[in-house]
């Protein structure tokens, strides 16, 4: 080697043992230059590039060093790292085998082996790498919490808790299993425990990705508002300078930014699911006879998006449209599954599949439109849409908000939702429906049941305000808001949806707090959605939550014959409710400050003839208007796929399209 180059090298490569990558990065590339086959420097490139996350370059030079030394262990090692880093599972997995062909005992090539296998949602295989790398370290902490991972995969959650355990015997600072374990009891609403494992996480390491988010929701799940401020502040600065702090699903019951919103999205979506250019780029297709619409779900069970969707499915034009449905969710056997099943050309079981599996699959099918139903709610498969299943990718229905994704082509909305001014709060481009966004069943089934207010738990007497929203869209405004509200209406009491004890016990509290008796507070459990809309009839009205509106649950008071007060934001999640009331002919019950809504809820409440007016009204109107008239809302949906799909037979980039 040329003497002033061997120079060189040594500097680099004192600075790479100092940790001063930096500045080793340009001397290693310059020798590189000059002798481009010179193994020691591409393994260094590699391992540099893998430690500044630049995983893409590591590839490049891991398998660049590997053609000279093809059985250079440490180079397998970060080749195989690197590949999982970009969601190259199948050849991660290629090269941790080779690696433990060189080292066969080494217990960390197991455990990657298995981390990519998981991936892949091999999991039988996973567990079984786990195992040997256990069977070489048995005290080996991390093989333990990554078998709990695909027990929480496969919600085997004792199972997950049992493994997590074993981990932090071994480890009680491992941050990671405490925080998985709040994940795992959150999940079996065990909110107290889900709370104490995250603080505990919290202690041991304060910058563990996304978890101030999840502490968050636990505790307004339990509505527990105790530095509520404090920590929406926090999450704010953090989301500013890009750090991984909250699901943006979680966030949108917090703030009504939508442009935070869109922040939190795209943070999420580079960390967890960027864009995957694994698969070839689609090749153009010839126009087809009929466009082909795969809707992708976790939810086509008894869910509230079957509930509103179900009978889109079953009007779809298929002379024009063939329908698939991917369904990654559980296999339900429940009334709604049955009959979602029947309603497509062809219902795919995709659950056991990895996310390159299915998007492999959905184009080996010619689906021309891929609509995601589930966006950023529970079991959401994402990393679907980044490997591109489709050539026209749409947002839909079950996330009330931008996936800040660049591979999401279009969003279904309408001008309440979306106003013209607020487009650049959404990475998508906006398809503009002519009335609401939201889709309905008119199927849904009232129960013939006559609830007594005895039957409810409600007093024989007095006004009775509900809503039945989830308990972490209530926030210590909107609270104190109807608290102020029953002060004003003597006699009356608010009807809420109870989720959990520790909610209960702590609304109660908090009311007795703002000086209204506890007993003021009812609370209604869960019943199969007939009778819950049956039940509606012994409430009055019906006060929205802000900033997250009630969503499905609008339409259910509305299909039911109650109305609902709302009050309209700036997010999508705060002007949904708004965008029913318009396409139902009850704008009146739409406003847009704190005072207004509490002002208007009093005078229904004082006001009989008002609200009578307002009821006989939305009993007019429930059939002859726009929010309930399925088949209205299929032909506008569908002109929308068929102006999507001409663009792109066109050669034409999507655009905001509005239909009339």
């Amino acid at each position: 080697m040329n003497p002033q180059l061997q120079i060189m090298l040594q500097q680099a490569f004192e600075y790479m043992q100092q940790a001063k990558f930096s500045q080793a990065k340009p001397i290693l590339a310059y020798v590189l230059k000059m002798q481009p086959k010179n193994f020691d420097v591409l393994h260094a490139l590699g391992f540099i590039s893998g430690t500044e996350n630049n995983h893409q370059e590591a590839v490049y030079y891991s398998l660049k060093a590997l053609k000279i030394k093809p059985d250079d262990l440490e180079v397998n090692i970060n080749c195989a790292r690197a590949l999982q880093e970009i969601g190259k599972h199948l050849d991660s997995v290629r090269s941790h085998q080779k690696a433990i062909f060189l080292s066969p005992n080494n217990h960390e090539i197991w455990l990657g082996c298995g981390k990519s296998l998981q991936s892949l949602k091999r999991y039988d295989e996973a567990i079984a790498h786990y195992d040997k790398a256990l069977s070489l370290k048995p005290d080996f902490a991390a093989a333990w919490s990554n078998k709990g991972n695909i027990f929480y995969e496969l919600k085997r959650y004792d199972e997950a808790i049992a493994h997590y355990d074993k981990a932090l015997n071994l480890n009680p600072d491992f941050a990671a299993a405490w925080f998985n374990k709040g994940n795992t009891l959150h999940e079996l609403k065990r909110y107290d425990g889900a709370i104490a494992y995250y603080d505990k996480a919290l202690s041991i390491k304060p910058d563990i990705d996304w978890i101030f988010g999840s502490l968050l929701h636990s505790k307004m799940n339990i509505c527990s508002w105790s530095g509520l401020a404090e920590s929406l502040e926090n999450i704010s600065k953090k989301l500013v300078v890009n750090e991984k702090v909250v699901n943006p699903f979680s966030l949108l019951a917090l703030n009504d930014d939508a442009l935070l919103h869109k922040k939190s999205a795209e943070i999420y979506i580079q960390s967890r699911y960027p864009s995957n250019p694994v698969l070839e780029p689609i090749l153009k297709r010839p126009q087809n006879q009929k466009i082909r619409v795969g809707y992708f779900s976790t939810d086509f069970k008894n869910h509230p998006v079957a509930f509103l969707i179900a009978e889109l499915f079953e009007l779809h034009d298929k002379s024009q449209f063939e329908l698939v449905g991917f369904s990654f969710g559980p296999i339900t056997k429940d009334q709604m599954r049955q009959r979602l099943e029947k309603s497509f050309d062809q219902f795919v079981e995709v659950g056991n599949k990895s996310d390159i599996e299915i998007a492999q699959l959905s184009r080996c099918l010619n689906i021309d439109i891929a609509v995601d139903l589930t966006g950023f709610t529970q079991d959401a498969r994402t990393g679907i849409f980044s490997h591109r299943a489709a050539p026209i990718q749409v947002n839909y229905l079950g996330y009330p908000g931008t996936m800040g994704a660049d591979y999401m082509d279009y969003i279904i909305a309408d001008r309440t939702l979306i106003p013209l001014e607020s487009q650049s709060c959404y990475s998508e481009k906006v398809v503009y429906l002519p009335n609401s966004y939201q889709v309905n069943d008119r199927k849904r089934l009232i129960s013939d049941r006559q609830f007594t207010r005895q039957d409810l738990d409600l007093p024989e007497k007095g006004f009775v305000f509900c809503c039945f929203n989830n308990n972490y869209k209530i926030l210590p405004a909107t609270f104190a808001s109807w608290m102020r509200i029953l002060k004003a209406v003597e006699g009356s009491i608010l009807w809420l949806f109870q989720d959990n004890s520790w909610a209960v016990e702590n609304l109660k509290k908090e009311a007795e707090k703002q000086g209204i008796a506890a007993d003021r507070l009812v609370f209604a459990e869960r019943l199969p959605l007939p009778e819950h809309l049956a039940r509606h009839r012994q409430a009055d009205l019906f006060l929205d939550t802000f900033p997250y509106n009630a969503h499905t649950t609008t339409s259910d008071a509305l299909w039911a014959g109650l109305p609902v007060l709302t009050l309209i934001g700036r997010s999508f999640a705060s002007r949904v409710a708004a965008s029913l009331l318009k396409a139902i002919g009850l704008p009146e019950l739409i406003t847009s400050t704190q005072e207004e809504y509490e002002a208007l809820a009093i005078e229904l409440a004082i006001n009989p003839n008002k609200l009578k007016d307002i009821k006989l009204k939305l009993a007019k109107n429930r059939l002859t208007t726009p929010l309930f008239d399925t088949p209205l809302f299929t032909k506008n949906l569908e002109v929308a796929y068929s102006e999507m799909y001409e663009r792109y037979q066109d050669d034409l980039q999507p655009d905001h399209i509005t239909i009339i």
